[in-house]
C-alpha cells in the first residue's frame, strides 16, 4: 500500500514525502529499513533487471531508473514471486521469480543466507558463489557474498517470468530462439515434446541436428547423443545380467551348501576319531585297575 501511494504521487525526495505521509496519520504505512534507506538516499534509484523467458529462451536487461518501482522487489528473498504491475502498464499482468543477483561491488547473491547484508562465509568447492577450481581435495576458503534478500544496495537482480501479462514484451515474449542444443536424456526429450512411453524418442533428436564445417573442410552433421534410451538391445543386455546375477547366486548358494556338507563330515569325523580314542585310553585305564599287584617280598 506505501508502493501504490509513491506511485500515485510520484515522489522521490525523502524531505518532502516523509513529512507528507507522517502528516496522512495513516495507521497502515509502515517503512521497511531497506525502504526507508532507498527513500533517504538518491543514489539508490537505479538499477538492472536481467529478465529471462525459459519458454522463448529470450532474455533482456531492462533499466530502471524510477525509485518506486524498486521498492515492490526490495526485502524479497531469491525465489519469491513477485508481480511486475509496479514497473509499468506494460508489465501488467507479468509474475517474475527472483533467481538471484549482485550489488555494486560484484558479490554475487546467496541462496540460504537470510540476511540482506555482506557475510564471509567459509565454501567448500563446488559450492554456488565459490568455483574452486584446482583446489586441493577438502580445501575451503573464506569467500563474501551478498544476502538471498533484496535491498537498495543490489544493482542486479535476475529474474525469469513465471506467468505472461496482458502485453508482449519486445525481445521477450515476441519471438523465439531456438535452442542450438537440445536435451540428451531420453525422459527429457520425452517431457519437451509432450510424447508418450510408447513413441520413438529417436525421430524427435533430428530437430537439434546442427551442421557444420570441420577443419579438413568436411561437411559433417551432429545431433545430440541419446543417453538412458530403452531399445530391445538395452533390454536384452539387462536380461542377460540379471540372468548373470541369478546364476552367480546359485553358484555360490550350492558352494556354500558342499561347504556346510564338508564341513560337517569333516567334524563327524573328527568327532568320532576323539571319541575312538578316549575309549581306547578307557580300556587301558581299566585293564591297568584289574591287573593284581605283584607280592612284595621280604628282604
Amino acid at each position: 500500500m506505501m508502493i501504490d501511494l509513491i506511485q500515485r504521487i510520484k515522489i522521490i525526495n525523502a524531505e518532502i514525502l516523509i513529512p507528507l505521509l507522517i502528516n496522512c496519520r495513516c495507521p497502515l504505512v509502515f517503512f521497511s529499513r531497506s525502504a526507508a534507506a532507498a527513500l533517504s538516499s538518491p543514489d539508490q534509484d537505479e538499477g538492472i533487471f536481467n529478465i529471462a523467458n525459459p519458454t522463448t529462451g529470450c532474455q533482456k536487461k531492462i533499466e530502471i531508473d524510477d525509485g518506486p518501482q524498486l521498492l515492490a522487489f526490495y526485502d524479497k528473498r531469491i525465489g519469491q514471486e513477485v508481480s511486475g504491475d509496479p514497473l509499468g502498464y506494460e508489465f501488467n499482468g507479468y509474475v517474475f521469480k527472483i533467481t538471484g543477483g549482485c550489488d555494486k561491488q560484484g558479490f554475487p547473491m546467496k541462496q540460504g543466507v537470510l540476511t540482506p547484508g555482506r557475510v564471509r562465509l567459509l565454501l567448500h568447492r563446488g559450492a554456488a558463489c565459490f568455483r574452486g577450481f584446482g583446489r586441493r581435495n577438502g580445501e575451503r576458503r573464506r569467500k563474501t557474498v551478498r544476502g538471498c534478500i533484496v535491498s537498495p544496495e543490489i544493482s542486479v537482480l535476475n529474474l525469469v517470468i513465471v506467468r505472461k501479462g496482458e502485453n508482449d514484451l519486445p525481445g521477450l515474449t515476441d519471438k523465439e530462439n531456438p535452442r542450438m542444443r537440445g536435451p540428451k536424456r531420453a525422459s527429457n526429450i520425452r517431457k519437451l515434446f509432450n510424447l508418450a512411453k510408447d513413441d520413438d524418442v529417436r525421430k524427435y533428436v533430428n530437430t537439434y541436428r546442427r551442421t557444420f564445417t570441420s577443419k579438413t573442410g568436411k561437411k559433417c552433421s551432429k545431433a545430440p547423443k541419446i543417453q538412458r534410451l530403452v531399445t530391445p538391445v538395452t533390454i536384452q543386455r539387462k536380461r542377460a545380467r540379471i540372468a548373470e546375477k541369478k546364476e552367480r547366486v546359485a553358484k555360490a548358494q550350492s558352494e556354500a551348501a558342499e561347504y556346510q556338507k564338508l564341513l560337517a563330515s569333516r567334524l563327524k569325523e573328527q568327532r568320532d576319531k576323539r571319541s575312538e580314542s578316549l575309549a581306547k585310553r578307557r580300556s587301558r585305564l581299566s585293564s591297568a585297575a584289574k591287573k593284581p599287584a605283584a607280592p612284595v617280598t621280604a628282604a
